[in-house]
């Protein structure tokens, strides 16, 4: 059931990004409530595992504004307080988005606080 949530939230996010400015993605990320679900103690890495199976099979490859996105709404959706991070590198520039769950980064192959400086958390 995760995993059909996750693609179906990775098409929503490419329907609107393909008729919203990022504005308004923006917004719509930072308006997003948790739910008052009970949690269970493997929400999070089962979340994860979904996105992670759905990213696979999705036709498009999924960049990580994408990912991020959908299992920032996942996790929120299932009681789990998550922060979508925006975040950037110097030199050379890169700029990367992530989550983060009470200040540790989830879904993620490496310490991305380390290697970017944060933009904004919502």
């Amino acid at each position: 059931m995760l995993f059909l949530k996750a693609m179906l939230a990775l098409l929503a996010y490419d329907a609107l990004n393909s008729v919203c400015r990022f504005k308004t993605i923006y917004s719509m990320i930072k308006g997003w409530k948790i739910s008052a679900r009970n949690t269970r103690s493997d929400t999070i890495d089962r979340i994860c595992a979904a996105i992670n199976h759905a990213c696979i099979w999705y036709p498009k490859q999924a960049l990580c504004l994408q990912r991020s996105f959908v299992t920032t709404y996942l996790l929120r959706k299932y009681g789990v307080s998550a922060h979508m991070v925006f975040g950037a590198q110097k030199i050379p520039f890169k700029a990367h988005a992530w989550v983060e769950v009470d200040g540790r980064a989830v879904n993620e192959r490496s310490n991305v606080q380390a290697i970017y400086a944060v933009w904004d958390r919502c």
